[in-house]
């Protein structure tokens, strides 16, 4: 029995663009499909996606935005679907039919990419069941302690969301555990014996007194290691303070939604540019090859013209994506790739190159499997990709207050996009000591790339950071090319240059 609340017409539909999308080689979690009115669906995309989340008023703030956004034409949500196993998709009531065929197309793509991108891999697939779990834990703690109180300390932890370790899931740092917790006495200094001896006559050969020496220094850097908390930096802020800040049971358990829930949307945000390019790739070609007929084309190119259009000053993800997929399996269909063509220095030579590999496909499957939006750009970019694309670098010029071309040289284009990926754009900062002047102070630090902090985003951090750890709060960061910290006590933010 298929689990789909589709009508005879569009269950026929979707028949159809399911057998293309397999007959693609395309591999997908089963799609259940939820057709909802136009309300309905904002109220979902106010909520991430998910039927159920926890109350709070950001939600209706999304929502108020959504749905004035479509009341006067300025945006129409076309698909939703969620990263789950089976996974939900919506489509809006009325759309025509060559709309929800393209859709549909659209879906089978990012559940392929959900299911085989090593991105993905360790997401919880059953987060539908998860967000009614963390909606009705919170109800609870509303129930119990009253809304206003939840609803300002969900505030603080949203606030904080971002200071996660977005590779934690794949990489396993043994350089940011901490084996002496704050809260546990120091063992007390041990004699330094060296080697067991038998036989006392030995004991010199056995333990000579430079052997000893360094074995009360070890013991020293050791001690000093303990005292150092944590022993390295860590990244995962929201875990630290999940571990070691002085939190009411309640405020544990928000603090670990918040930080589940963030680990959740992390992939989605980084691999935007190739899952959307990967989706619309795909429609494209499922609609066009198989799925139209003759009525539905004018239709079809101007619903997607509208998917991959560009405006002065804004990245399409959905544009970028597309076209550098289809430059790679052009690329690798001709043989564009490799030593021999790299060192090619006859520029009609390049463009006319083929040698009619046909790896184009297979190509395509492998970077949907292993790469994320910032190894993608890196790997892939090319100068010549760029400027086909026109792609160019902007800045703000402060004498006539307006954005203007900065370069269009590609080293400047590629840099620019990588620095606005990497970590999403926003800055990296991890915990340096827990325990800073002996005083149970928490020190942070920003790794300095270029680009100031904004000061009113460090002052609100800062303080929200102060509410979960109880005690000051410090920052080393640069401002104005030279090293200062800030400091937060709970009354006022200061800084004082090092």
């Amino acid at each position: 029995m298929k689990r789909t609340d589709l009508s005879p017409e569009l269950q026929a539909a979707w028949d159809e663009i399911d057998g293309y999308a397999k007959g693609f080689g395309l591999d997908y979690f089963p799609i259940i499909y939820k057709v909802l009115d136009y309300k309905t669906l904002y109220e979902i995309a106010a909520l991430g996606g998910f039927p159920i989340r926890y109350p709070h008023w950001r939600f209706g703030m999304e929502y108020d935005q959504l749905s004035k956004g479509y009341t006067y034409g300025l945006s129409v949500i076309y698909e939703m679907v969620i990263n789950t196993d089976p996974s939900y998709a919506y489509l809006l009531e009325g759309n025509e039919m060559v709309t929800q065929k393209m859709v549909m197309a659209h879906v089978t793509a990012h559940v392929d990419f959900f299911k085989h991108n090593m991105w993905f891999a360790y997401t919880n697939r059953k987060m539908l069941d998860e967000m009614a779990n963390h909606a009705t834990r919170i109800q609870r703690l509303i129930n119990r302690y009253g809304y206003e109180m939840i609803e300002d300390f969900i505030d603080v932890c949203l606030s904080l969301d971002n200071l996660i370790d977005y590779h934690a899931p794949y990489i396993k740092r043994p350089e940011a555990r901490t084996e002496v917790p704050l809260s546990s006495p120091l063992t007390e200094e041990r004699a330094v014996e060296g080697l067991k001896v038998d036989r006392d006559y030995m004991r010199h050969y056995i333990n000579p007194p430079e052997y000893l020496a360094q074995q009360r220094q070890k013991q020293i850097e050791e001690k000093q290691k303990a005292r150092n908390f944590p022993e390295n930096p860590q990244k995962d802020i929201l875990l630290f303070l999940l571990n070691y800040a002085p939190l009411e049971p309640w405020q544990h358990t928000i603090l670990e939604i918040i930080r589940d829930e963030a680990y959740y949307y992390a992939p989605q945000g980084m691999t935007k540019i190739m899952n959307e390019g990967w989706a619309s790739y795909w429609h494209s070609r499922i609609m066009t090859e198989k799925a139209l007929n003759d009525s539905e084309v004018i239709s079809f190119a101007d619903h997607h013209a509208g998917v991959v259009a560009t405006s002065p000053g804004r990245l399409n993800p959905y544009k970028l994506g597309l076209e550098l997929l289809r430059d790679i399996e052009d690329r690798w269909n001709k043989g564009k790739f490799g030593k021999e063509y790299e060192e090619c220095e006859d520029i009609q030579a390049k463009r006319n190159w083929n040698k009619n590999l046909g790896l184009g496909q297979e190509k395509l499957f492998e970077v949907r499997k292993l790469y994320n939006d910032v190894t993608f750009i890196d790997e892939f970019l090319t100068p010549e990709f760029a400027a086909d694309q026109k792609l160019f670098s902007f800045d703000y010029n402060d004498r006539n207050d307006l954005y203007e071309i900065a370069s269009r040289e590609f080293k400047m284009i590629k840099e620019k996009l990588l620095f606005q990926l990497t970590n999403f754009g926003q800055p990296y900062i991890c915990v340096e000591n827990g325990n800073y002047g002996n005083r149970a102070e928490l020190y942070l630090k920003h790794r300095y790339e270029g680009v100031d902090l904004k000061y009113d985003y460090v002052r609100d951090t800062m303080r929200n950071l102060h509410t979960i750890w109880t005690r000051p709060v410090h920052l080393e960061t640069i401002i104005d090319d030279a090293p200062y910290i800030l400091s937060y006590d709970g009354n006022e933010l200061t800084k004082q240059k090092l």
